[in-house]
């Protein structure tokens, strides 16, 4: 069946609220260090299977003192993560003054081909210039109309990854957490891959069906530029025939990122045998200095045995450990909101536009730009997953903490259910999986 999509310009365009649009939630009005879940973010009972959620959480910067800088942390003094500090921590640049996010100012520069972002709703008209902003202030390289593009995906069919009839502009997403989801999976993969093109997907809604046929049209975007990733940061619980799914994940040279979740236990797709598997850590920062310290599981991460989806071959290794199912996560990186990233977001909850937000959404288009940066481009996500458990001593092996369903987990050396294999770098900080 033949994909139309359309390409809007970096310039955007206004808004359509029609019928569907998401109305804004009266209950954002967060204070530092008070943790907010938007509406996008809350499962709701029968939802598997037919709807999935968002994995991004926040605090708000209302509360914040200071005046507010031009370049770096929009407010002095606070030690959440940027781009840069990032890069220090995760071996993209060298480390440098204890990868202190109020010191370091050499971001990521590498990347190439192709990333896709599938989010759900209609955030266009902000999305260049949320990202234009938040490039500027951070000093990452710029987006053009050449390097970012937003595409309207059609509705879903009835065939998994399917698509019916012709693109059109979806129902707004400004106030629901998924304008704040789209600005983070922009902001985040173009940060750690700079130099590759970067597509933003528009689903038509929050379901399956249509979020399936966003990932197709993601897909065909991502093997007409040669290759590269395609980030999912949604999900939602387990249900029985889940594997029918599977085979919208096997595009040939794309490799998918899905979040593991923001609570104990498994969603889907990221127990899919065919999607690299996004888990949360904890970036632990000297609270006087603003160092960075250590980073450890992050207790609210998801995790565990999948319910429907079998071990994939690459994880027979660990068969000790996941039994006959497939385990996740299988990589991880920064997630806990306490520890989170600086977001430029100006349709939340205007007028306020930084906000610093957590979740596995933030560890899923992380991985997707820095295994782009690093020059992963696998023929399918199966392939990358199998080199990823053949080399477990090129990532970072996380062994402090716990996890899971009555914390149930502990992280250890090799892979375990709470940070799977790891997060990005060696710990001698050479990224080289």
């Amino acid at each position: 069946m033949r994909i139309k999509h359309i390409l809007v310009s970096l310039l955007g365009v206004a808004f359509m609220i029609g019928l569907g649009s998401i109305t804004a939630s009266a209950q954002l009005r967060p204070t530092p260090n008070t943790v907010t879940l938007p509406p996008s973010s809350v499962a709701k009972p029968g939802d598997a299977g037919i709807k999935v959620h968002t994995n991004v959480r926040f605090l708000g910067s209302q509360g914040m003192t200071g005046t507010p800088q031009t370049s770096g942390p929009p407010f002095a003094g606070y030690f959440y993560e940027t781009p840069a500090s990032l890069a220090c921590i995760y071996g993209l640049q060298f480390a440098f003054a204890g990868c202190n996010s109020n010191v370091v100012t050499a971001n990521p520069v590498g990347g190439s081909k192709t990333i896709a972002i599938v989010d759900a709703y209609d955030y266009s008209a902000a999305a260049a210039s949320d990202l234009t902003n938040f490039t500027a202030q951070f000093g990452v390289q710029p987006v053009t109309a050449h390097s970012f593009e937003v595409v309207y995906a059609p509705y879903g069919g009835t065939a998994p990854g399917s698509c019916v009839g012709a693109a059109t502009q979806p129902p707004s997403a400004s106030g629901s957490g998924w304008d704040l989801e789209e600005s983070l999976d922009i902001e985040y993969s173009h940060s750690m891959a700079p130099q590759a093109k970067l597509y933003l997907v528009e689903a038509q809604s929050d379901s399956y069906q249509d979020l399936l046929c966003a990932v197709s049209v993601g897909s065909s975007l991502v093997t007409a530029g040669g290759g590269g990733e395609v980030s999912m940061s949604w999900g939602g619980g387990e249900w029985s025939t889940e594997s029918g799914y599977d085979p919208v994940f096997t595009t040939r040279n794309v490799v998918y990122y899905a979040a593991a979740g923001d609570s104990p236990g498994t969603i889907y797709p990221s127990v899919s045998p065919n999607v690299v598997a996004a888990g949360g850590t904890t970036l632990s920062t000297n609270s006087n200095t603003g160092a960075f310290e250590n980073e450890n599981t992050w207790q609210d991460g998801g995790g565990g045995p999948a319910q429907f989806e079998s071990r994939p071959g690459y994880q027979n290794g660990i068969a000790y450990i996941v039994g006959t199912q497939r385990g996740v996560p299988d990589v991880a990186a920064v997630a806990n909101p306490n520890t989170g990233v600086w977001v430029y977001n100006s349709t939340l909850e205007p007028p306020y536009v930084w906000w610093i937000v957590g979740g596995t959404s933030v560890a899923t288009p992380t991985w997707a730009g820095i295994a782009n940066s690093a020059g992963r481009f696998a023929s399918s996500s199966y392939a990358e997953l199998t080199s990823m458990y053949s080399r477990p001593a090129a990532f970072n092996d996380l062994t402090l903490g716990t996890c899971g369903v009555y914390i149930a987990y502990f992280a250890g050396p090799g892979w375990d259910f709470c940070t799977g294999l790891g997060s990005p770098g060696a710990p001698s900080g050479a990224f080289g999986f």
